[in-house]
This record gives structure tokens, sequence and C-alpha cells, in this order.
């Protein structure tokens, strides 16, 4: 899958703890030249207390000034004018050091050593202040408030549609902007649900090959119908299987592949299809070991990766099948992995088909290795 060249190194802002106006420059440029803040005062035209000023910081060096200073100390003006950049550089980065300081309880909320440990963070700087800016910069937010407007509403709307409640808002937004960073820099075409909903035979026929050559070739498709397909490792606390969103022009599937089986993945896959040909461009969070779902859209959803898995004419004969060998040959005969049908079975006929019978059968995944 080619993707697009990106770079990014996540740091901690500027190491003083102070600003340097440029005024302590000029206070020991005079001092070598022997001049009095007075004279100098009097030789660019401004006030004595207007120099006093400058030299402490308390108002700026403007590019008129540093156009006056460099006629007569000699110094450049570009040397000035950069000087006072820096300075008030330094002064904005410290007052939002001090404006970090009210949300260090924010850290609690984030997974920060699990980011450290997969080399998204750095080590270092380790201080509380330091990590809000690094994970400021990992979400690409200006703010712990714009990121709770970001994540928040559709964090919540996910909570509420499912009666798992352990799932934690923090792990859940690093899992989302991890698939955010890695959608964004792959290349896609532009969305075509026609050219999607065609597809889905050639979708649906990779599911009897191994991980490591369906993977590239399902993206392959989706991208070129301006879909987005990410697999990224769970975070500790999620709970999440998969989401639909859009980003940018593309539309993006991120699963999780909680269960690492190939039953609990392309029913999942084919759920969030369906989420895309709906035109359905709201965050869809699909929170893992939802029951028993009211969302009209989360059922729709579900019976469409069912019936596409095994469609309608063949469900049918699924009661009929009592051995596995049953299920390999009826596998077979409609083009699809018998591990899937296994997983329809313990869903629909638990009695015949308990959880605990035909496991075997199931394809463990482990798609990220073959990244």
């Amino acid at each position: 899958m080619a993707r697009a060249k990106t770079t990014r190194t996540l740091y901690a802002a500027g190491d003083l703890d102070y600003a340097v106006p440029p005024g302590e420059t000029l206070r020991e440029l005079l001092e070598e030249k022997g001049m009095t803040q007075r004279e100098l005062a009097e030789r660019v035209g401004l006030s004595p207390k207007h120099v006093n000023q400058l030299i402490h910081g308390l108002v700026r060096l403007t590019p008129e000034v540093a156009e006056s200073l460099e006629r007569v100390v000699g110094t450049p003006a570009k040397l000035w004018n950069r000087l006072e950049a820096d300075y008030q550089s330094t002064r904005a980065r410290l007052r939002s050091a001090r404006d970090l300081e009210q949300h260090v309880g924010w850290l609690k909320e984030l997974p920060v050593s699990e980011l450290v440990k997969r080399k998204i963070l750095p080590e270092g700087p380790s201080d509380k202040i330091s990590r809000i800016d690094q994970l400021l910069a990992f979400f690409s937010v200006a703010s712990v408030d714009v990121w709770r407007d970001l994540y928040e509403q559709p964090a919540a709307y996910a909570f509420r549609k499912s009666k798992v409640q352990d799932s934690k808002l923090g792990p859940l937004a690093t899992w989302l902007r991890l698939g955010e960073i890695e959608a964004q820099e792959m290349l896609c075409g532009s969305y075509d649900a026609t050219a999607l909903r065609a597809s889905l035979p050639e979708l649906r026929a990779l599911t009897v090959l191994p991980a490591q050559e369906f993977r590239p070739r399902l993206q392959k498709i989706c991208s070129a119908s301006g879909v987005a397909v990410v697999f990224t490792e769970e975070v500790k606390g999620a709970r999440v299987s998969g989401v639909t969103r859009k980003i940018g022009t593309k539309r993006v599937i991120q699963l999780s592949q909680r269960y690492r089986t190939d039953d609990q993945l392309w029913f999942s896959f084919f759920h969030e299809i369906h989420h895309v040909l709906n035109g359905d461009d709201e965050m869809r969070i699909e929170i893992a070991g939802r029951t028993d779902t009211e969302d009209p859209k989360e059922l729709e959803a579900d019976r469409f990766s069912a019936d596409t898995l095994i469609p309608p004419q063949h469900a049918s004969r699924l009661a009929g099948l009592t051995s596995k060998a049953a299920v390999r040959a009826f596998a077979e005969e409609i083009g699809i992995a018998p591990g899937i049908v296994i997983g329809r079975l313990q869903r629909e006929h638990p009695r015949r088909w308990p959880y605990s019978n035909g496991n075997d059968l199931k394809r463990k995944l482990d798609l990220l290795e073959t990244q």
C-alpha cells in the first residue's frame, strides 16, 4: 500500500524557564560603548522613559526602533527584530505552560506509559507540563478543552449505545488518534460508493486467504474507492472493535483486531462497510461487547454484514450443519472461510454449536505483524 511520506516529531517546547528581553542585549551594548540610556534616547529620538522600558522588556522593540538602533549603535535591525520575536515567543510559551498546570489531571486519563513504550511519545522530558505539551502535539490540538470537544461527544454517543460501561475516554481517544495519523498518510482515490459496492464480492472472496495476503489487497481495493482501512493495535482500556468516520475527503474504517479471529474481523469489517455505503458521515464507534443495541443503524449494519458473508439463500441451510466436516464443505461451496460459518453458528445455534465447539476452524489473525 503506497503512503504519503511524512515525518512527525513530538517534543516539549524550549527548555528555558524565563524570557530574555532584547533590552538586556541593548543594556550590555550600551555598557560596552560607554553610552548612557539618556544619550541613547536623544540619538534615537525616544524619551528616556521609553528607552528604560525597552531595556526592561516592558514595551515592544518595534521594527522602526530596530532601524534606528542599527544607525545609532551599528547592530543590524534584523538582529533586534529576531531578539524581540524570540522574547515574545518565549513569553507566550511560558504563559501557556502556566495555563497547562491546571490540566495536570488530564494525564491520568491517558495511557502515557503505553505511548512511551510504543515510542510514540519520547521518554523525556517527562515532567507533567512537558507531557501535556507532547500529548497536545500528538492529538494535534491547541488545548485540552479542544481535545474534549473533539473526542468526548462521539465517545459519549458510543458509550450510550453500548451496555459496556468500562470503556474509557482517554484510551479510546488515543486509539482513534493513532488511526487518524495512519489514515492521513494513506493515498486514496475519490470516494465512489458505486465502485465500493461493486467490490463487495471481491472483498468477500478475500476471507479464504491468510492475513499477509488479504490485508494489502483489501486496503488496495478500498483505497481505490476512497476508503482508507487501517488496523490499529488496541489501547488498553479502549474496548473498541472498530470505527467509521470521515477525515478530510476520505472515508476511514479503523479496526482494532480485538478478538484476533477471522469470523470477528470480517463481521466487523463488513459492518463498517455498511456505515460507509449508507452515507453516514458521523463518527460511529463500535464498543466491543455491545449487546441488544436499539440503534437501527447498528442493527442494519449487523444484518448487512451477516447477509454479505452468508447470503440469505444459503443461510437457511445453517441449521442442518451438524459436523465440522459439513461446515468445511458448506464454506468451500459458498466461497468463504469456515471460521466465519462457525462464528455464525455459535451465535444463532448455541445449543448445537456452543462457543467451545468448532473454534479450531477459526483462523487466528495478527494483521499488525503483516504491516
